[in-house]
């Protein structure tokens, strides 16, 4: 286990061939930029370059490392080589090149969500990795997932076939009866990993400009991997998969070109830390906590829902003078008057200079004359179905007076005839 300063096509000659059981790189993405960002104590900045005199020259130090790859690589081992869009393209034809199209395992899309920007276009929010084997003998564990909450249990619990028109169906023994397909671990994992980025506040984060984080490391080694395997990263930067394989007790040897990296790394692999993720542990419903009846009124005012707030519900989708408008649904057996409270001290915090506030349910003892409710920042609406229901209530009460008006004239009328 260790951590080499040098340009990794040097130093992977000097690495025995074949003997390595899985290489990861996240190399130059041949952005053209100089990359740079401060530690988080902002004591250190980090910057490595991806300038290029041109494609041709990329690729030609690409083709040398990825050669250099698949020599140190076991007969058993894989490669899973990180990129994005700028030249993507360009890496699969040299790892189809240099490793043969043949071996060519996955296409694997990490997905995340991101802040939206100024960018004219669609919001970056993947990038990809290419997992080829050296051989078809290739080392890969199978993961699995929870099935999707569509998933029909019979789908889960019975065994399935082709019929003679061959399409899907139930098996059934010669006696008709259903064939359970045994014991479930769930659904074999995908190419399409949703996995959060790493956030400014992260324990794990130290500030190197393209920190990828552990948990999508951890999920690599764990499929293509065993314990006390080997792994390398030519480009290791800040240390990412050396820590990752630290955690998972398999040997690992990073190099990187920059000091800095090589610095960091050695100081992360001392006292490893990983950020406990609650969304990639519970999914990102766990953090969903509108009804779909308030989901429903939020869609009516064209409002984005806020989840984990006391006291805003949602934000109407354009501003006021530049400033958000919020909005509040009232509570069940929640008084209009605290309702609002709530709302405008939410608001405060938020710089709203204006408030919606949507009643849901009727109060007697509210006086319209409410000194709060001629507040102009706060305008009180009724939700829909309250309406519905104050105005079905007086119908049905005017139409009730109308059959007693009614009656009590048929029998007056009867009285003046006896």
């Amino acid at each position: 286990m260790t951590v080499l300063l040098g340009d990794c096509r040097e130093i992977m000659k000097s690495i025995p061939s074949a003997s390595v059981d899985l290489v990861y790189l996240d190399p130059p993405f041949f952005t053209q930029k100089t990359h740079s960002l401060a530690a988080r104590d902002n004591m250190a900045e980090f910057t490595f370059e991806d300038h290029w005199a041109s494609l041709a020259e990329y690729l030609v130090f690409m083709r040398d490392v990825l050669s250099e790859c698949h020599k140190v690589l076991k007969p058993t081992g894989s490669i899973f080589l990180h990129c994005d869009k700028t030249a993507s393209h360009h890496l699969r034809l040299l790892l189809d090149n240099v490793f043969g199209c043949e071996f060519f395992q996955s296409e694997i899309i990490w997905t995340y969500k991101r802040w939206s920007n100024a960018k004219k276009g669609l919001l970056n929010s993947h990038q990809t990795i290419y997992f080829y084997s050296k051989t078809s003998d290739f080392k890969f564990n199978i993961l699995f997932t929870d099935y999707s909450p569509t998933t029909n249990v019979d789908q889960i619990l019975q065994a399935r076939m082709r019929n003679e028109a061959g399409k899907a169906a139930y098996r059934r023994d010669e006696n008709g009866h259903v064939v359970f397909a045994g014991e479930k671990r769930g659904v074999p994992l995908a190419d399409v990993w949703n996995i959060p980025f790493l956030n400014p506040k992260a324990r794990e984060r130290v500030g190197y400009p393209t920190q990828k984080p552990i948990l999508l490391l951890e999920r690599i080694l764990e499929i293509a991997t065993e314990s006390g395997d080997c792994v390398l990263d030519p480009f290791c930067g800040s240390g990412t998969t050396l820590v990752a394989a630290r955690l998972l007790g398999r040997n690992f040897i990073g190099i990187d070109l920059s000091p800095d990296a090589v610095e960091l790394s050695q100081k992360r692999l001392q006292e490893p830390v990983k950020s406990f993720s609650q969304v990639f542990a519970v999914g990102e419903e766990s953090f969903l906590d509108k009804t779909d009846y308030e989901r429903g009124l939020l869609k009516a005012l064209d409002a984005i829902p806020v989840e984990r707030n006391q006291g805003i519900d949602g934000l109407l989708k354009f501003y006021l003078n530049n400033r958000p408008v919020s909005v509040r649904i009232q509570q069940p057996g929640e008084s209009l008057s605290v309702a609002r409270r709530k709302l405008v001290a939410a608001s405060k915090t938020k710089h709203c200079i204006a408030m919606i506030l949507v009643r849901t349910q009727k109060e007697t003892e509210l006086s319209l004359f409410d000194d709060w409710m001629a507040d102009e920042d706060v305008l009180v609406i009724d939700a829909y179905d309250l309406t519905i229901n104050q105005w079905l209530q007086a119908k049905q009460k005017r139409m009730a007076a109308d059959v007693s008006i009614a009656e009590e004239d048929h029998r007056i009328n009867e009285s003046a005839q006896s």
